[in-house]
């Protein structure tokens, strides 16, 4: 993560520091697992089904953090908050605001990961790249990666799911995207929208954020799928189209066996 004061956590967090000096420097990650803290990281407490962090603030500072990023006081240095996931995305965005890497946001109904994963192991062959660990591609897990990133980061790789309308944009906001890629528009969601011209108009929120294509923006659309070739329309970023289509710019095609 960039470094940060713990002062700057609260002002940007709009929190409240309880016993903890304002101008120690967060050096290590954010972790919402408190086995995984590092020393000099900041721990953030969630209250879950099961666990309760805040129960395992005084565990994390044990092992190193320098503070715990709270809803409730506890008796070691935090930042006291309102809501937590709110914390998180308001110091990704903090974060993603000094990065100078090339952010690039992942969406579709089916293969995100797989996709994510592919692209990821590419892009590290050319420079320092930070992808989501598994699927964390929802409020707390795209922050999570974004805190991630440093000043060494070149490539930023992030998965983005939606539950509804608006979910992507929203992520999009914390670490605007410079590419967009959309694979699909499946039927998995259509309890939550209603119809695939909904779950299409959500998942067109990726490439609606896209800078234009003058200032670098590309959206990469897969041409085999009519709703998602149908976002081009939607963007100001340069038009990229993959698949077996014969109109595809960039077309996957089975040749001979060798």
């Amino acid at each position: 993560m960039i470094e940060l004061t713990l002062g700057q956590v609260a002002a940007v967090t709009r929190g409240t520091l309880g016993r903890a000096d304002p101008t120690v420097r967060v050096t290590g990650s954010v972790e919402f697992d408190s086995r995984r803290v590092t020393p000099g990281g900041l721990f953030v407490a969630f209250a879950g089904e099961h666990e309760d962090g805040h129960d395992h603030a005084a565990a994390a500072i044990d092992a190193g953090a320098v503070a715990a990023v709270v809803t409730r006081r506890v008796a070691v240095p935090h930042v006291l908050v309102g809501d937590g996931l709110a914390a998180m995305a308001a110091l990704a965005t903090e974060v993603a605001r000094h990065l100078s890497a090339t952010v690039i946001g992942i969406t579709g109904s089916s293969g995100k990961t797989s996709t994510k994963d592919l692209v990821a192991a590419l892009l590290e062959r050319i420079g320092p790249t930070i992808a989501p660990p598994g699927s964390f591609n929802n409020e707390l897990g795209h922050p999570y990666t974004v805190l991630r990133a440093d000043t060494s980061t070149r490539f930023l790789v992030l998965e983005t799911s939606a539950r509804g309308i608006g979910h992507v944009r929203a992520l999009t906001r914390i670490a605007p995207p410079r590419i967009g890629v959309v694979l699909n528009v499946g039927s998995a969601h259509l309890g939550e929208f209603g119809s695939r011209e909904a779950i299409a108009t959500a998942k067109a929120e990726l490439v609606e954020a896209l800078p234009a294509a003058t200032d670098g923006g590309v959206a990469v659309l897969n041409a085999d799928d009519p709703l998602v070739a149908g976002m081009a329309n939607r963007t100001r970023a340069r038009v990229v189209t993959v698949g077996e289509s014969a109109g595809a710019d960039v077309r996957a095609a089975s040749g001979p066996a060798r």
